[in-house]
């Protein structure tokens, strides 16, 4: 899969895209992500890309000019290929490429969203700055637009990371455990948030891990995971603010005895979800 990051501030990017996940996919060819300076298109010595909004108001906007050009030179095709096509120019269906303006204003980034950007060829990502884009680019670019929630960020790079990252650990190879994706919160049957779950040691703190969980009766844990998850995905809609390791108002921790084998009811938490 290709992803362009179309970008004033490319140098934000750097230990995003080669730590981790993302830089073992790219090594290995999984992942072809690119970044490209919007400013490399902007005209004269000062390579302006902003200017104030006509009508008047505060702050700046992005010119169409510098974002269209940048735009359009990475998604055009090849040189040889506009010679065989007739140099029609920005030509998206044929190159399987979006072009994604990130903006207050897009269609709401969900998993299922995510889950439709990642079976794409290629996506362009276009990070605003300032008040935003002149209305012009959109139109100019035929471009969809994209939001990750009801905020407002100092520019689109941040928002730009947060749909990389989970749209790439859906795209096959990416992920040492591919079962992990599937059973992540929002990627399963019923879209439900995962449950609480537990690790080592067996008791902290007075708390202690539910007994189904050290049964070894897979059927009774798969059960048990699947009524948390619904318990846990109602909380959400009802928008509770429960914090994790936190009761909630209707329910009380039950603390473990000083016994060789503590046992405790599970204690309900609400995963935090991430705009």
């Amino acid at each position: 899969m290709r992803i362009d990051i179309l970008t004033l501030f490319p140098e934000m990017f750097a230990g995003f895209l080669d730590g981790s996940l993302l830089g073992a996919a790219r090594a290995s060819g999984l992942l072809d992500i690119r970044v490209t300076n919007i400013r490399d298109f902007a005209e004269g010595i000062h390579r302006q890309v902003d200017d104030r909004p006509f009508g008047g108001g505060p702050g700046m906007l992005l010119m169409p000019g510098p974002v269209v050009a940048c735009a359009e030179h990475v998604v055009s095709p090849t040189p040889a290929a506009s010679a065989d096509e007739g140099d029609e120019g920005l030509d998206r269906s044929a190159q399987g490429s979006a072009v994604i303006l990130l903006t207050p204003g897009g269609r709401r980034l969900t998993q299922e969203v995510v889950e439709e950007l990642s079976r794409r060829e290629r996506i362009v990502l276009v990070c605003g700055r300032y008040e935003g884009f002149d209305a012009r680019v959109g139109a100019a670019l035929g471009a969809e637009e994209l939001s990750i929630g009801d905020f407002v960020l100092s520019g689109g790079e941040v928002a730009a990371m947060v749909v990389v990252d989970a749209v790439c650990r859906l795209v096959p190879g990416v992920l040492g455990d591919e079962e992990s994706a599937r059973q992540d919160s929002f990627s399963n049957p019923g879209r439900l948030v995962e449950g609480p779950q537990y690790t080592r040691p067996r008791e902290f703190r007075g708390m202690g891990v539910p007994d189904v969980l050290l049964s070894g009766d897979h059927g009774k844990i798969a059960k048990w995971r699947h009524e948390q998850a619904i318990a846990a995905t109602h909380r959400r809609e009802a928008g509770s603010s429960d914090r994790p390791g936190e009761p909630s108002p209707n329910q009380s921790p039950v603390l473990t005895k000083k016994a060789p084998e503590p046992t405790a009811r599970a204690i309900e938490t609400t995963p935090r979800s991430v705009p």
